[in-house]
């Protein structure tokens, strides 16, 4: 059985990337990085055990929920660029 003659095909080439290959993160970043998210991580629990909401701005009430999980969401996108 005759075999069919294959296309000829260009060479696929990758295109050519403009970054540098990125090194290390600062020192400073891991310990920032897991503060963020301890510190929210205490302002939420600590909201929720002053019974009265008292703590930490009495001002601001509901919205120290948001502060805190912003703290935290702070920190967890820190982590995608953690290398």
């Amino acid at each position: 059985m005759p075999e069919s003659k294959g296309r000829s095909k260009p060479s696929y080439t990758p295109p050519r990337s403009a970054q540098k290959a990125q090194g290390p993160n600062p020192r400073w970043f891991v310990p920032v990085m897991l503060g963020l998210m301890v510190i929210g991580l205490l302002w939420v629990v600590t909201y929720y055990i002053s019974g009265a909401h008292q703590y930490p701005v009495p001002q601001i009430e509901r919205w120290n929920l948001g502060v805190g999980f912003a703290l935290m969401m702070a920190g967890f996108l820190m982590t995608t660029r953690w290398r």
